[in-house]
C-alpha cells in the first residue's frame, strides 16, 4: 500500500491524484480473503435455504434503510452503479456483499460496501450507522463531499475505511478513534484541514494514509506506538521534527513518506533503527545537517529519497552498500562527496549537488554561500537546537 505515483519509489499516488487504490498489506490481504470465503460459503448455504431479505431479515430490513437513504443523498451516478439498488434484495445490490452474521449462523447480514471509482456525487446520511456488521467500506474515487456521518462509530466490526479522492472537508473525521476494530484508514486526496490527533498513532492500525490534505499539526511523541506497516504523511503541513519514538515501529514499519510536508530538522539517528523499512521518502522538505551514519542499517531498504533538502557533506559508504537499495535520489542538496560504490546503484540521481568532478551540479559560487552559512544545530534526535556559543 503505497502511496505516490512518482517514477522514483513505487508508491502508489501522492503527487497526483491517482484514482486506483493501494495493494493491500499481508493483514489486509487475509481478512479480505476471509472474508471472500464467507461470503463464498453463504452463497453456497443459501441454496438450500429460503432467501433471505430485507422482507424476512431484521438485519437487512436495517440494511435497506441505511443504503435506501444513500441512494437518495446521491445527485450523480454517471456510470448507474445503484441503478439495480430497488426492491428487498439488498444483497443483490451493486457493490453490496452479504455474509453470514458474526452472531447468527442463520442470519445474512450486509458485510461489505464497495462503490470505488464510482464518480458518485453524494454525502453521508447518518442511517448508514444502521449497517453495523459492515466490515469494508470502499468508497475511494467519488464526490462525496462534507463530512463522515456521526454515526460512524456504530461501525463496530468495521475493518477497512477508504474513503480517499472524494471532497471531504472540515477537521479531521474524530469518531474514526471509536472504531475499535478498523485496521486501515485511508483519508488520502481530500480537503479536511486542522491537527490529526495524536490518539490515532495510539489505535492498531495496519495503514495511515492521511497524505493530500489540508491537514497542519507537529509530528507526535506517541508516533511510534502506531503497529502500522504504511504511513504517508506527504503533502501536509507538518511542524517539528521526527520524533524518537519512531524507533519503536523498527519491528513493523515497511513505508515512511513524508514527501514535501514541511518538515524542518535534522534526519534522527532512530530512522536507521527501522529495520523493516523498504520505503524511505524524505524529499521536499527542510531538512539539514548531513545524512546519518545509521541508514547503514537498513538492509531491506529497496528505495531512499531525500532529494531536495539542504542536506550536506559526505554520503555514508554504508548506505551505498545496502543489499536492496535499488533507487537512491539525493538530487538538490549540498554534498560535497560520493563514494564510487554509490554509483554502482541500479538508480541514482546526485544532481545539483556540490560533488566536485560529477555532471550537473550546483555553481561553485552557490556551494561556497552555502558552506559559509551559520552551521545548523540539531540535538541528539535530529531536531533543531539553540545555536552553540563558543
Amino acid at each position: 500500500m503505497h502511496a505516490r505515483g512518482r517514477a522514483r519509489p513505487a508508491a502508489a499516488g501522492t503527487m497526483k491524484k491517482a484514482a486506483a487504490s493501494p495493494a493491500p498489506t499481508a493483514t489486509v490481504v487475509l481478512a479480505v480473503a476471509a472474508l471472500l470465503l464467507s461470503w463464498a460459503v453463504a452463497a453456497v448455504s443459501g441454496q438450500q435455504q429460503p432467501k433471505q431479505t430485507a422482507d424476512n431479515n431484521p438485519r437487512l430490513q436495517k440494511a435497506y434503510v441505511a443504503l435506501q437513504a444513500l441512494k437518495r443523498s446521491i445527485t450523480e451516478d454517471p456510470k448507474n452503479l445503484t441503478t439495480n439498488w430497488c426492491g428487498p434484495d439488498v444483497c443483490a445490490y451493486f457493490g453490496v456483499y452479504c455474509t453470514t452474521a458474526p452472531d447468527d449462523p442463520h442470519s445474512q447480514t450486509v458485510a461489505g460496501l464497495d462503490l470505488n471509482h464510482g464518480d458518485l456525487a453524494a454525502t453521508f446520511p447518518e442511517e448508514l450507522g444502521l449497517l453495523s456488521d459492515l466490515a469494508l467500506l470502499h468508497l475511494n474515487s467519488n464526490r462525496f463531499s462534507g463530512t463522515l456521518p456521526e454515526s460512524l462509530p456504530k461501525l463496530r466490526l468495521l475493518h477497512e475505511l477508504d474513503v480517499s479522492n472524494n471532497r471531504l472537508t472540515g477537521g479531521f473525521p474524530q469518531h474514526i478513534l471509536c472504531l475499535p476494530n478498523v485496521k486501515y484508514v485511508d483519508l488520502r486526496f481530500n480537503n479536511l484541514c486542522g491537527p490529526v490527533p495524536p490518539a490515532l498513532f495510539d489505535k492498531p492500525l495496519d495503514a495511515i494514509f492521511l497524505n493530500d490534505n489540508h491537514f497542519d499539526f507537529e509530528l507526535p511523541e506517541n508516533l511510534g506506538n502506531s503497529p502500522a506497516s504504511v504511513v504517508v504523511l506527504a503533502n501536509l503541513r507538518l511542524r517539528g521534527c521526527i520524533p524518537p519514538s519512531v524507533a519503536r515501529m523498527a519491528g513493523t514499519l515497511n513505508e515512511l513518506v513524508v514527501l514535501n510536508a514541511g518538515l524542518r530538522s535534522c534526519i534522527p539517528q532512530e530512522v536507521g533503527w527501522l529495520r523493516e523499512l523498504t520505503v524511505l521518502d524524505l524529499s521536499f522538505n527542510e531538512l539539514q545537517g548531513m545524512l546519518p551514519e545509521s541508514l547503514a542499517g537498513l538492509h531491506k531498504l529497496q528505495q531512499l529519497d531525500v532529494a531536495h533538502n539542504e542536506l550536506w557533506g559526505h554520503i555514508p559508504e554504508g548506505v551505498c552498500a545496502l543489499p536492496s537499495l535499488r533507487n537512491f535520489t539525493y538530487s538538490y542538496n549540498y554534498f560535497c562527496t560520493e563514494p564510487q560504490r554509490c554509483l554502482d546503484i541500479r538508480s541514482v540521481d546526485d544532481r545539483q549537488n556540490c560533488i566536485a568532478g560529477r555532471p550537473d551540479q550546483r555553481p561553485t559560487d552557490q556551494c561556497l554561500a552555502f558552506l559559509h552559512r551559520p552551521p545548523v544545530h540539531c540535538d541528539e534526535h535530529g531536531c533543531f537546537g539553540p545555536p552553540t556559543h563558543y
